[in-house]
């Protein structure tokens, strides 16, 4: 029951922050966005850790590793795709995201060992078909001007970077290192190295005033940030990452619905296709080989 909450809430919270991400883009650049949204999630995530009285003292290699999740869940990868979703809509950014599941099982394999089935490499395949189909047009018409092209191409760079962060938080929870801590930890790092960014490049802080911008960002801080990173960290935690990642197949569902409703996303056949193939990939690697033969027993067993 819990852990299915907890499910729950992850889906429904990452399924609606990329509509709210929308909001964020336009006025104030990227990295100073991000800026404020992890700034405003540490001060919680570290008021919560002391008023609850919970250690938070670590070695200089635990620290190390801070740092690392930091810079791939709480940074860089957040600044890629924001970067991809101002040439993508909600949906397609979500969708493409959703490879992270087949990621996070390649990567458990070479971090941890792990043994990869034979229906993970055809759900790969899967996915990576309905990928090609999503962007099936823009294939076709492939230049090196395309925008959208580039948003997929750093939507997958930006998913690569969070699943290596994974892999990292799996580590942490293995040396009995607190979900909420960690997360403490990697909020602080991760707003002082976009904080970095921002000093080397050539954005400047501004803050935009509209009520839309302020709202997207006290709910991707909040509940996009604080709330959903700690249930999905449980979930990590509690059931390993390949089944924990199988929030990945259902979230994308919800932006979906989300982006046809708010942005006019207008669905057409290599869409539903894509979209199909995608998701049929995902629950193909999450579905046990002796399960699918026990449906299939069930199912068709004469008599």
């Amino acid at each position: 029951m819990k852990n299915t909450l907890l499910y729950l809430i992850t889906v429904l919270i990452w399924g609606s922050t990329w509509l709210a991400i929308e909001f964020q883009l336009g006025t104030v650049a990227p990295e100073v966005s991000l800026v404020y949204r992890f700034a405003m999630a540490a001060l919680l995530m570290w008021g919560y850790c002391l008023y609850r009285k919970l250690p938070m003292s670590y070695s200089l290699v635990q620290h190390g590793f801070f740092l690392l999740l930091a810079a791939c869940n709480f940074g860089f990868n957040y600044l890629v795709l924001y970067w991809a979703q101002a040439h993508l809509t909600s949906a397609l950014a979500s969708i493409a995201f959703s490879t992270m599941l087949i990621m996070n099982i390649v990567n458990t394999r070479l971090f941890f060992g792990k043994p990869v089935a034979a229906r993970i490499y055809v759900g790969a395949l899967l996915g990576i078909v309905g990928i090609a189909l999503l962007f099936y047009k823009d294939l076709h018409n492939m230049a090196l001007a395309n925008t959208t092209l580039l948003g997929l191409m750093l939507a997958l760079s930006g998913t690569l970077i969070a699943s290596f962060g994974n892999m990292v938080s799996v580590r942490n929870s293995r040396r009995e290192v607190g979900v909420l801590q960690g997360n403490a930890w990697g909020m602080l790092y991760g707003a002082c190295i976009l904080m970095v960014v921002v000093w080397l490049s050539d954005a400047q802080f501004s803050f935009d005033w509209r009520p839309a911008y302020i709202l997207s960002l006290l709910y991707l801080a909040v509940f996009g940030t604080v709330i959903a990173f700690a249930s999905y960290f449980a979930l990590l935690k509690n059931i390993g990452p390949e089944k924990a990642s199988y929030v990945i197949v259902l979230f994308p569902l919800v932006a979906v619905l989300l982006s046809t409703w708010f942005e006019g996303f207008v669905w057409n056949t290599h869409t539903l296709g894509g979209f199909a193939l995608v998701l049929a990939g995902n629950a193909l690697v999450l579905t046990p080989l002796a399960r699918i033969r026990q449906w299939w027993t069930l199912r068709y067993q004469p008599g």
